[in-house]
């Protein structure tokens, strides 16, 4: 007897231990995670609604915490069949690399955009304008082109020197935005709401892999993009003159 209870005296102090230890853990993960915001690794999963949740807590880190409480242990087998499933599929689909410029004379004004698509030893040049628009619309064009342009699901490394473009999709902007109606956090209308809303349906039909790039720097292929873009809105410019 003197044995039993000294066996559940020590089960109930450590029970009371790890439930006072993840506590605090899981709130100094939860204050680093509003510090250092962390992408998920499932950006751009075609299971992207199973995942929605860890995306909008901050992806890793919330899958981490949830970790931490035996009742969720049952779910780790059903994540890692639903991972496995996405590796295969994601192994499966070809790589693609899409270089992207836009430009504008004037804003708004006359504009232009560029693409380069890249796969293996093939290369694609696209390229368009219009003749009154933005700066920010022809960054978002030159991306979304790129992407129609594929006849498949790839895996795509996209490179772009606009912020607008890769902060709005690398750091969930964008999808807050589409969940409130097209509303930003501080109440304002998001801004093109119908560019927006083509790019983010096409993210779902392929993996984005985001690469931010200096522009009108070393990078070649941007500079190509550029020279494109700068082309479209002045052959349009020259029309009107």
């Amino acid at each position: 007897m003197p044995v039993i209870i000294s066996i559940a005296k020590n089960v109930i102090l450590i029970t009371v231990i790890y439930i006072f230890f993840t506590f605090f853990i899981i709130r100094i993960i939860s204050v680093i995670s509003m510090l250092f915001p962390v992408r998920t690794v499932f950006e751009g999963d075609p299971w992207d609604k199973f995942w929605d949740r860890y995306e909008r807590m901050n992806g890793i880190v919330d899958f981490l915490c949830d970790l931490v409480y035996p009742w969720n242990w049952m779910y780790i087998p059903e994540w890692w069949e639903r991972y496995q499933v996405w590796k295969q599929v994601k192994d499966s689909m070809k790589n693609v690399t899409l270089y992207t410029d836009g430009a504008c004379s004037g804003n708004p004004g006359p504009g232009g955009w560029g693409a380069i698509l890249l796969f293996g030893e093939h290369e694609k040049e696209l390229s368009g304008g219009e003749k009154n628009t933005t700066n920010n619309r022809m960054e978002l064009t030159a991306v979304i082109r790129g992407l129609e342009a594929l006849k498949e699901p790839c895996v795509v490394e996209l490179y772009s020197d606009s912020k607008y473009v890769i902060d709005a999709l690398g750091k969930g902007w964008a999808k807050g935005w589409r969940a409130r109606g097209w509303v930003k956090a501080d109440k304002k209308p998001a801004l093109n709401p119908d560019l927006w809303g083509r790019l983010l349906a096409l993210c779902e039909t392929h993996i984005v892999n985001l690469h931010w790039v200096k522009g009108h720097a070393d990078n070649p292929f941007n500079n190509r993009c550029d020279k494109l873009a700068v082309s479209q809105w002045q052959k349009l410019k020259g029309q009107d003159l």
